[in-house]
């Protein structure tokens, strides 16, 4: 498993747990990835995307709103909507190319999520990775990762 697979895992069980019991416990979720048995290099990569991904989750969620047709956020599962964060946040940096992510959101989803989840995330990324090359993403004040980190 990559360094930025085992990285993501750690950021969507961040923000699940936040997603539930709020911004109360966001120094507990900096603890949880401080104690991960993954090397210091992963967990600073998982705390770098978490800290990126809650920056920009009203910029993400409204890209969501408008591509998870017939769906209000609140009523998506909580792991695929926290895989869609991610996913949105990742597509809007441009750092990877959208297949590698789109391919890295349908793993979490089977790994994580229902039997159904990998084909819902894939369509919602696809839309929005299409809007985003077409350039009507909203793709203002993106935080870079570095190439690397997407490998």
């Amino acid at each position: 498993m990559s360094r930025i697979h085992r990285a993501r895992r750690l950021v969507l069980q961040g923000l699940c747990c936040l997603d539930v019991q709020g911004a109360k416990v966001r120094d507990l979720v900096a603890d949880f990835l401080g104690n991960s048995r993954d090397d210091a290099h992963t967990v600073r990569l998982a705390k770098d995307f978490l800290d990126a991904v809650l920056a920009e989750q009203d910029q993400c969620d409204a890209i969501l709103a408008q591509h998870a047709r017939h769906w209000h956020l609140a009523r998506l599962a909580l792991v695929d909507r926290n895989i869609l964060r991610m996913g949105v946040h990742e597509l809007r940096q441009g750092a990877a190319s959208p297949g590698v992510i789109i391919t890295e959101a349908i793993k979490l989803a089977q790994e994580f999520s229902t039997a159904d989840s990998p084909r819902f995330v894939n369509g919602v990324l696809d839309a929005v990775a299409k809007d985003i090359s077409r350039g009507s993403g909203d793709t203002e004040d993106e935080t870079e990762m570095n190439a690397d980190e997407h490998g």
